[in-house]
């Protein structure tokens, strides 16, 4: 069984900057696609970046390219999210998930973990 626990949300003025992080534990999860992603209240998740293999392969979600920066350490149990210049449309709770078996996409199909979220509140 994986856990995996997010930490590093909070509210912040537009241009702001957070980094999330979340900490796996278990097993199940070492060597497959690792991802964040985040839902606004009435939607579904919407895939924000993912990481496999210490890097060897990541992708981002146009709306994040060039302001967000994931990272994973070299044990693979901690992946990073760095959010620069946030905006108020970045509001959202945060998931992290894990185990993704398809390489790294941003399908929630694709990842069999998911942490309880952390909430990112960006003010204008």
């Amino acid at each position: 069984q994986v856990q995996l626990l997010e930490s590093g949300g909070g509210s912040v003025e537009a241009g702001g900057s957070l980094t999330l992080s979340c900490l796996a534990s278990g097993s199940g999860y070492r060597r497959k696609a690792m991802s964040w992603f985040r839902q606004v209240p009435g939607k579904g998740r919407e895939g924000v970046s993912c990481i496999i293999s210490h890097g060897t392969q990541i992708f981002y979600h146009d709306s994040v390219k060039g302001r967000f920066t994931i990272s994973q350490n070299s044990e693979e149990n901690m992946v990073y999210l760095r959010m620069n210049n946030l905006k108020p449309e970045d509001t959202a709770m945060y998931f992290c998930a894990a185990g993704g078996e398809w390489g790294c996409t941003l399908g929630e199909s694709n990842y069999a973990y998911w942490g309880q979220g952390t909430q990112v509140t960006v003010s204008a």
